[in-house]
C-alpha cells in the first residue's frame, strides 16, 4: 500500500513539474526571480495580453538570407579597451543614440534595429553635422529581399538593401520632419501605458517611394545610402572595438518567456520556452555587481523594462547575442 502511495505522490509531482506557468502570470514573474540573481523580473504586459501578440514583437527569420561579409578590427596594444561605455555619453551631440523607438503591434524589430543603428552611425560619422533619422517605414515596406515585412526579416539583407538601394529618412508615427514616417500607431504593450490598447491584424503597410503629403520632400533627395555592409566576429574584443571605432550596431538573440517580464539588471535566461528571434541595438557595455553585460536598446517603447533598454550577460554568447551583429558604414 505504501509503495501505491508513493508512486502517486511522485506522479502528482510530475506532473505539477510538467505543467507550464503562463509566461505573464505572477506565478511565473516569481519563479523567474527565485531561480536567478542578476536581474529582476516583474509586470510589462498585462496578464491578458494574448501569447501570440508577444510572439509576433519577436520578428526575426531564422534562415538569414544574406550573408554579409565579416569585418575584423586590428587588435593593437595602444587600443585599451574600457571596462563600461556608453555611446550615448561618447557622442552626446548624437541624440538619436539615447531615443526608445516603438515598432507597435508588428515583428519589424528586425528593421528597427537597423536603422537606428544607420541613423546613429550617420550622425557620429558626420560628427553630428547630420543628423537625419533612417526610415523603418521604408525598410520595412520596400526591401522584399529581407523577408516579410511585420511576419519577420533578416539583419544581413536590411544592411545590404542600405548600400544597395538606399533607405529614405523618416521617423516617429505622425513625425513629419523626415520623408516617410512610422504608420503604425504606438499602442500600449504594457500595463502602465498613456497609449491606446494595441489592435490590428499586424499587417505590413504598403511600399510607396513617396514621401508623405505635407513634408515638402521627394523621396530621392532624401535617400540614405550606406558604403559598406558587413557581420561582426563573434568575439567581444571585435564587438567593442567596432562600437567604440562606429557607433551601436543592430544584433539578434534568442528570446524565451522570461524576457518579456525583464525590468532591471543582468538578464540571464532561467525559465520558459522558446519564443523566437529579436532585433535591437547594442550601444555600450560594462559591469553590474561582477557580472559583465551589453547595453542594449530595445523598441517596445519605453514602458518596457529599463525605460526602454535592458542589459544582457556579455562574453558568453548567451542565447545567441554575440553570433548575429552586423553594421555598415554610412555613405556621406
Amino acid at each position: 500500500m505504501r509503495s501505491v502511495i508513493y508512486l502517486f505522490l511522485v506522479a502528482i509531482s510530475y506532473a505539477q513539474a510538467s505543467i507550464q506557468l503562463h509566461p505573464l502570470s505572477d506565478e511565473f514573474i516569481n519563479e523567474i526571480n527565485s531561480k536567478q540573481s542578476t536581474w529582476k523580473a516583474g509586470r510589462n504586459f498585462d496578464v491578458n495580453v494574448p501569447i501570440s501578440h508577444l510572439r509576433s514583437l519577436v520578428g526575426v527569420l531564422d534562415e538569414e538570407t544574406e550573408i554579409l561579409p565579416e569585418k575584423q578590427h586590428e587588435l593593437i596594444e595602444a587600443v585599451k579597451i574600457p571596462e563600461s561605455f556608453d555611446a550615448r555619453n561618447e557622442w552626446p551631440r548624437c541624440g538619436s543614440i539615447g531615443e526608445i523607438r516603438d515598432q507597435a503591434a508588428c515583428g519589424s524589430c528586425w528593421a528597427f534595429g537597423a536603422v537606428e543603428a544607420m541613423t546613429d552611425r550617420i550622425c557620429i560619422h558626420s560628427d553630428a553635422k547630420n543628423q537625419v533619422s533612417v526610415s523603418a517605414e521604408d525598410l520595412l515596406t520596400c526591401c522584399t529581399a529581407c523577408g516579410r515585412g511585420c511576419n519577420g526579416g533578416t539583419l544581413g539583407a536590411s544592411w545590404s538593401y542600405w548600400v544597395k538601394s538606399g533607405i529614405v529618412t523618416g521617423g516617429a508615427y505622425h513625425t513629419t520632419t523626415g520623408c516617410r514616417a512610422y504608420t503604425i500607431a504606438p499602442c500600449a504593450h504594457h500595463v502602465v501605458s498613456t497609449r491606446p490598447a494595441c489592435s490590428g491584424s499586424g499587417a505590413t503597410p504598403a511600399c510607396v517611394r513617396e514621401c508623405d503629403a505635407g513634408t515638402r520632400k521627394t523621396y530621392q533627395a532624401e535617400l540614405t545610402f550606406g558604403k559598406t555592409a558587413y557581420s561582426v566576429p563573434k568575439d567581444v574584443s571585435q564587438i567593442q572595438l567596432e562600437i567604440l571605432t562606429n557607433g551601436p550596431v543592430e544584433a539578434a538573440f534568442s528570446v524565451y518567456d522570461d524576457f518579456f517580464n525583464y525590468k532591471s539588471g543582468v538578464y540571464q535566461h532561467t525559465s520558459g520556452s522558446y519564443a523566437g528571434g529579436h532585433a535591437i541595438k547594442i550601444l555600450g557595455w560594462g559591469v553590474e555587481k561582477n557580472t559583465p553585460y551589453w547595453l542594449v536598446a530595445n523598441s517596445w517603447n519605453t514602458d518596457w523594462g529599463d525605460k526602454g533598454y535592458f542589459k544582457i550577460l556579455r562574453g558568453s554568447n548567451h542565447v545567441g547575442i554575440e553570433g548575429n551583429i552586423v553594421a555598415g558604414i554610412p555613405k556621406l
